[in-house]
């Protein structure tokens, strides 16, 4: 009986861990609940477009000025989309691509692909070159 306190403190430990990333709550001590974040609701769509979507990635010839800086002026990451149509900062999930991964508009664009054109960054040439063209639909989300 005693001997696996110290195990079960260890995986309350483990669980109040995962509370605070706001995954599990305890509640009295001997239930485990999903933690909703009311502070921070899940971005709803406001509106459908649909579009064709591409792949880039940080070479130069693909780029204006540093490869690695986006037009909004941050540094290319996972999640980045250029488009010429939506504000910088704008929330966007491509469903039938990539589920609910939410994308953000942080890149601009040639002005030669238009409005109805997504750019996604890819780490490399040749993952954005395989990803190719696709016709589909966006969500861009609320807030």
């Amino acid at each position: 009986g005693t001997l696996k306190a110290p195990r079960a403190e260890a995986d309350l430990a483990e669980i109040s861990d995962q509370k605070d990333s706001g995954e599990l709550a305890i509640i009295e001590g001997n239930s485990l609940l999903p933690v909703s974040d009311p502070t921070n609701p899940e971005p709803q769509p406001v509106r459908r477009i649909r579009v064709v979507v591409t792949g880039y990635s940080s070479t130069p010839w693909e780029t204006d000025g540093d490869p690695y800086l986006t037009a909004a002026g941050t540094w290319v990451k996972d999640g980045i989309v250029a488009n010429n149509y939506l504000a910088m900062g704008t929330k966007i999930r491509i469903p039938e691509i990539f589920g609910d991964k939410i994308f953000v508009v942080e890149d601009r664009m040639s002005w030669t692909k238009g409005n109805y054109h997504i750019d996604i960054w890819f780490p490399s040439y040749w993952e954005a070159l395989n990803f190719g063209a696709k016709r589909t639909y966006i969500e861009i989300l609320e807030g």
